[in-house]
Parts: structure tokens; C-alpha cells; sequence
């Protein structure tokens, strides 16, 4: 029976699976190694008690220990702690294994110091029967039996080993090819009570992480009872920009890990890499937006033509390299209707397009962003005698909620334009009052198209807004041209 937990307190893991448990040696193994000069931070030491927790009949109670933190955060002394107690307090065989080769030898380097240090730790020094140097043949053998092989993954570079403990770190990059050559190795532990240990980040787009989404998997279905499973994560929905999330994400923040070096990340990482590499998010690009294709592609039409309460919004990127127009407006069957009207380089275009096209239908609203870079042409269209309706914080963030709830209620239609597919796929949420707002995926990205059809449905909607200009005429639809 295993037990569950899920926290936001950065000193414990989101998320938590582990077997029940009544004794471990987790203090034991952190007693020893702060002796040597290696003291567990506290979210170490809570990882240690489930991996050496031991049932009644001294059997471990986890035969399979996984561990998703992010980078830095101190995740290979963990894993020193554990293998300094095994190999010296119980004599146990211990097959390190890393996908590089410099990351294995860079874990027995670090081990090998306290072995190494005669004045310093003069019993581990006595303990040492051979130390083998030999570049990717790299051992710590003791006197008492146990010892540690570190080797870099291939497909065959675990056979000829006989081990009670498979460790696999970097499994963000271990395959089953690799993993089946590797569990053998524990098969028949001179212990008869094997373990593997499994650590690493969530798999990017070109890992091979298929073994590590595997443990995972198995561990929050419940599908493995003796499978415990320590995540450090952001949740979906929390904000990326926030230090209390970096925080909870990051154990080690504040000890060994800089504040100010995570904020360098966020401004230099879009929003994929940073949830990933720094939030520990097993969220692919897909489960970072905000709209899923599948959604969306459910109310496409390109025959869609708007013949009612027509609107247009513009929008202009903060660079203003690029500006887009938008029209929304009301269909025959009752659905509302967004299209990307225009889209040009610059915005010295902007106000004779705005004024010739209020001029030549019925436009009933004209919506501008008022904290946006559009902002810079309200002045030039009203000497035009064109009336604006702008948009503060709550009337954004209001035009995004009502865009969102008419894709998913399904009673918007667009006319599945790449320039506004594209802009979608690239927009993610940014906090604005007590919703969002869209926010840019990276410094790169253009979200104008999105963000004008989001504000002209509004201003097709909404009961308040400003007539561009007072004329009479009958209603006139808006082509594409």
C-alpha cells in the first residue's frame, strides 16, 4: 500500500508516492555522511528515508526509487549519501550508471574523495581495497565487500555485472534498449534484495526518456506497490514568473541555488525550456498552451463571413515591426465570427487602413489596447474624427476570457488563418487582475493576430463601445482582401 502526497512547500515534493513504511535508514545513512563533511539538506534527508525505508523482513520497502528535480538543485549528493551508507555501512555492490561518460566519471571523482584523504578520513581510507582509474572502467572496491562500478550507458555496457543496486542517472536520456541490458545486472544481487534508483529531469523533445516517463507513470497510477516517486514541479496553471513557484520547484533555492540566477533563466528561456529545465513540468509544448489544437481546429470555417455588430481591433508588436488588423462580428446562424483582417510590417499604415475601411462599412466599434504599443495611433485617428474604445487591465483581461469560453463553448468560429493558428500556438498566459491576459511564448514570437481578434470580438459584443463615426448606411460585410 502506498501512500500520496502532493505540497507546494519547497523543502518537500509536489508530489510524493512512496510504500508504507515503519523503520529506515535514512538517518543512518545522513549521519554518516555528515561525518565526513556531507550533511543532507532537509529535502534530502526526506528522499533518503523512503529509498532506505525496510519492511519487516528487512526487504526494502521501494524496489524502485524514481527522482524528477531540477538541475542544481543537489540531486548527485543524494545519491552520494546513498551510495557511501550502502557500500560502507551494509558492504553492498553498487553499478553507477550516467549517460555520459564525463558524468559518470565526474560521480566518482566525487565519491572517490572520501576514500582518497588517508589524514582526513583515515577509516574509509582503510577500507579501500583497489580503486580503478582506468577511464570507463572507474571502481571503488572495499575490504568489507561492497564497492562501486560507475559506467556510461550503451546497449550492452551493463552485461558482466552482478550488482545489488542499479543506479541510473540522466534517466531523462535512458532507453529501453539500454534499460534491458542494464536490469540484469540486479537479477541475482548477492543480497537478494535488490534496488534501482532512478533520477534525472523531465525528458525534453529529443530524449529518450521512455524508461523514466515509464516509473513514473506506474508510480501515480498506484500500478507499482513497491515504487516511490519524489517530484519537485510547478503545477499546471501556476505562474512561471513567480518566486514562489521557483521556489517550491526548487528545493535548493536560497541554499545553493540563486534567486537572481533563476530570474537570468526565465528572461533567457522560452516558456518550454524554463517550465522543463527549472520548474521540473512534464508538460510537453502541447500542455503549455492555452488553447489545444484539437479545440480549435473544431470551430474552423473558412467560408465564415461576419454580417452583424462588425468591430476592428488592432494590435502591434512591442517592437513595432509588425502590426495586424482584426474584424469579429456576428454570423446569420447566430455564432460570432474573428478574422485577421490585415497584417503589414510597421505601423505607418495603420490609420488611413482604419479610416478607409470605417468609411466604407458599418463599422460599430474601432478597440485599441491603451497599454499596448497600438496605444501610439489613438492620437493620429481621432484628429482623423475617428472615435476609439480602449481597453484597460479588467477589459482585457475580460476580452480573453470571453475569447477562451467561445472556443471551448464552441459559439466562435475563425476562418483558419496560419497567421492566427500560428499566433495561438505560440501565446501563453500571463497574470493580469485576478485572470490573464495573452502573454508572448518568446521574445520572438508574434501574437498581434491573436491578440486584435481577441479584442475585436470584444468590441463586437460589448454594449459600451464607441461608434468610429456617426453616418448612416446600411450593413456591408468585410472581405479579406
Amino acid at each position: 500500500m502506498s501512500s500520496r502526497s502532493v505540497s507546494k512547500a519547497g523543502g518537500s515534493p509536489r508530489v510524493r508516492v512512496s510504500p508504507k513504511w515503519s523503520e529506515t535508514h535514512g538517518d543512518l545513512a545522513v549521519m554518516l555522511s555528515s561525518g565526513y563533511g556531507l550533511v543532507a539538506d532537509e529535502w534530502q534527508s526526506g528522499i533518503l528515508d523512503d529509498w532506505l525505508a525496510v519492511r519487516a523482513d528487512g526487504k526494502w520497502a521501494s524496489s524502485r526509487c524514481g527522482l524528477s528535480v531540477p538541475r542544481q538543485n543537489g540531486k548527485n549528493a543524494a545519491l552520494e549519501i546513498v551510495e557511501l551508507f550502502k557500500m560502507v555501512g551494509l558492504g553492498r555492490k553498487i553499478l553507477h550508471t550516467a549517460h555520459e561518460v564525463k558524468t559518470a566519471r565526474k560521480a566518482f571523482l566525487r565519491l572517490c574523495s572520501f576514500f582518497e584523504n588517508e589524514r582526513q578520513y583515515p577509516e574509509l581510507f582503510a577500507l579501500v581495497k583497489d580503486i580503478r582509474r582506468t577511464n570507463g572502467q572507474e571502481a571503488i572496491l572495499l575490504t568489507n565487500g561492497g564497492g562501486v562500478e560507475f559506467i556510461a550507458r550503451s546497449k550492452g555496457s551493463g552485461r558482466g555485472f552482478t550488482v545489488d543496486d542499479l543506479v541510473m542517472d540522466e534517466a531523462q536520456e535512458l532507453d529501453d534498449f539500454v534499460y534491458a541490458a542494464l536490469v540484469p545486472t540486479i537479477s541475482a544481487a548477492p543480497s537478494r534484495n535488490p534496488q534501482q534508483i532512478i533520477t534525472g529531469t523531465p525528458p525534453g523533445p529529443k530524449d529518450q526518456g521512455e524508461v523514466f516517463t515509464r516509473v513514473r507513470t506506474d508510480a501515480l497510477s498506484g500500478k507499482s506497490s513497491r515504487t516511490s516517486w519524489h517530484e519537485w514541479s510547478a503545477d499546471t496553471g501556476d505562474d512561471f514568473d513567480d518566486p514562489t513557484i521557483w521556489a517550491a520547484a526548487n528545493p535548493a533555492l536560497g541554499i545553493r541555488l540563486g534567486a537572481e540566477t533563476v530570474a537570468d533563466e526565465r528572461a533567457a528561456m522560452d516558456d518550454e525550456t524554463f517550465a522543463r529545465e527549472r520548474l521540473g513540468m512534464w508538460a510537453g509544448a502541447s500542455g503549455m498552451a492555452v488553447i489545444d489544437a484539437e479545440s480549435w481546429g473544431q470551430i474552423a470555417d473558412v467560408s465564415s463571413l461576419a454580417l452583424d455588430r462588425l468591430a476592428l481591433a488592432v494590435d502591434v508588436s512591442p517592437d513595432r515591426t509588425v502590426a495586424s488588423v482584426a474584424l469579429a462580428g456576428q454570423r446569420e446562424d447566430g455564432r460570432w465570427h474573428v478574422e485577421l483582417d490585415e497584417q503589414r510590417a510597421g505601423v505607418g499604415w495603420l490609420a488611413n487602413y482604419i479610416v478607409t475601411r470605417c468609411e466604407r462599412n458599418n463599422i460599430r466599434a474601432v478597440v485599441i489596447d491603451q497599454a499596448s504599443a497600438a496605444a501610439s495611433i489613438i492620437d493620429d485617428l481621432m484628429k482623423r474624427k475617428i472615435n476609439v474604445t480602449t481597453t484597460d487591465s479588467r477589459r482585457m483581461a475580460a476580452a480573453c476570457g470571453q475569447f477562451y469560453d467561445g472556443v471551448m463553448d464552441q459559439w466562435l468560429v475563425h476562418t483558419d488563418q496560419p497567421q492566427v493558428n500560428f499566433a495561438l500556438s505560440m501565446a501563453r498566459k500571463r497574470p493580469l487582475e485576478a485572470s490573464w491576459a495573452w502573454n508572448r511564448k518568446n521574445a520572438q514570437s508574434d501574437i498581434t493576430p491573436l491578440v486584435a481578434v481577441t479584442l475585436a470580438l470584444w468590441g463586437a459584443q460589448n454594449s459600451t463601445v464607441k461608434k468610429p463615426l456617426k453616418r448612416s448606411g446600411g450593413r456591408k460585410v468585410v472581405m479579406l482582401t
